[in-house]
């Protein structure tokens, strides 16, 4: 890579790594919210919705906006409303203004997302460049996604976890998102390759819905779809899932869940060496099946923490581990989808496409939180990991689907191609 790049890949970075403690806190704030905020779970679901919703509505326009405000001044714009929304939280604490700061964070995401997909199609030259820097920023997020838990869990009173005291995370967040809005907006990048000057506003929105036409594009989103379904209802609902089900402290339980985030950081960085030389499909096949097996022998056998609320990680029962396992596990299948079908498109359709996968994943996670959730409150907590069996099977044969897909369909190379083709 040019080592003219190296200021954008560090704000692009840094973009994801923030994005991720943004997005993810989903399940922290999920069981703060309870105890603060005396909301049911069914209504702390809707957190989830709130962001990933966001960003799937914002997905529609984003390739407009941006293709008028450019990746890095877009980007920088929504990360200044999210320190907006990140300061208005502690100021006055309510659960609707948590459920609009997740709006936000969602729109902003959209944003963010977008442009680094189409960033590292810019400034990377083969297919195998793509893959290995989509995984390394998907890993990077996963840390973000890690940093998340203990980040707040350093905020939470583990005498009184009712108390607001958490709140005053958002006071760091909001700073460190003017901070990153300064790198990404002073960043240099030629953006001209992506542009699509030559269609009009009514061609550029039409640019997602054209993906559809492809067979394989289809095959992705069912997949991409599902496993955000899988990841979600795991990540967002573990926190509470250990509180419950291992009757853990508060704080515990959250800093618990991270190693959910260790193992997806450290399956989605190790990805990139595993699939140089495995084919990805038989690495992900792998992971799924291993997953299914686990969950299905080690969630029934789950049982509370005889210290309680005492319990320190000395006092966790060896079943509390097996979960991250899973993480490691299925880690190497989302980066891996969307490389695959990021790097059969021109460049010019990379904001499109990103577009989908916003749309899919954010579907997936919704539907995922809320139903997970659902069967928590009716259920129980068990009943409610063991209910991610069956789409986590699922996927497994959609996987397969997609890349037999991909090897009957003539993809388009990364590199840029004529209007005549692209049109």
């Amino acid at each position: 890579m040019d080592r003219r790049h190296l200021p954008i890949v560090g704000a692009i970075t840094l973009t994801f790594f923030l994005f991720a403690i943004l997005m993810n806190s989903v399940g922290a704030v999920i069981l703060q919210s309870v105890l603060t905020f005396q909301v049911p779970k069914t209504q702390a679901a809707l957190l989830e919705g709130c962001k990933d919703l966001s960003a799937a509505a914002a997905s529609f326009v984003v390739v407009l906006l941006l293709a008028r405000l450019g990746y890095r001044r877009g980007t920088a714009l929504g990360l200044l409303a999210v320190a907006a929304a990140c300061f208005a939280v502690p100021l006055a604490p309510a659960f609707w203004l948590l459920e609009l700061q997740f709006v936000v964070v969602g729109a902003a995401f959209a944003i963010a997302k977008t442009s680094v997909y189409v960033i590292v199609g810019l400034i990377t030259e083969s297919r195998k460049q793509h893959a290995s820097m989509t995984s390394a920023l998907e890993g990077m997020f996963m840390i973000g996604v890690l940093s998340s838990y203990w980040l707040f869990s350093a905020f939470i009173d583990s005498a009184d976890p009712a108390r607001p005291t958490w709140l005053g995370v958002y006071w760091v967040l909001g700073i460190a998102s003017l901070l990153v809005a300064a790198a990404i907006a002073f960043a240099p990048l030629d953006e001209r390759l992506a542009e699509n000057d030559t269609q009009s506003l009514g061609e550029q929105w039409l640019a997602m819905p054209r993906l559809l036409a492809r067979p394989f594009v289809v095959a992705f989103i069912v997949c991409a779809f599902i496993d955000v379904l899988v990841e979600q209802s795991i990540g967002s609902w573990l926190p509470t899932f250990n509180r419950e089900v291992m009757n853990l402290p508060a704080a515990l339980a959250v800093q618990l869940a991270s190693l959910w985030a260790t193992g997806l950081a450290v399956g989605r960085l190790g990805a990139g060496l595993v699939l140089r030389r495995v084919p990805w499909v038989w690495t992900t096949g792998v992971g799924m099946t291993l997953s299914v097996v686990i969950l299905a022998v080690v969630v029934p056998l789950t049982q509370p923490s005889a210290a309680g609320l005492r319990a320190g990680w000395f006092d966790l029962p060896p079943a509390a581990f097996a979960v991250p396992v899973v993480g490691l596990l299925l880690a190497p299948i989302y980066p891996a989808l969307c490389s695959s079908v990021l790097s059969g498109l021109p460049q010019n359709r990379h904001a499109a496409m990103t577009g989908l996968i916003l749309i899919s994943s954010a579907l997936g996670g919704t539907i995922g939180s809320f139903i997970t959730g659902h069967i928590f409150a009716a259920l129980s907590g068990k009943a409610a990991f063991l209910a991610i069996l069956p789409p986590l099977a699922l996927l497994l044969v959609a996987t397969i689907v997609f890349e037999r897909m991909l090897r009957r369909t003539p993809l388009a190379s990364i590199e840029p191609l004529s209007p005549d083709l692209v049109a």
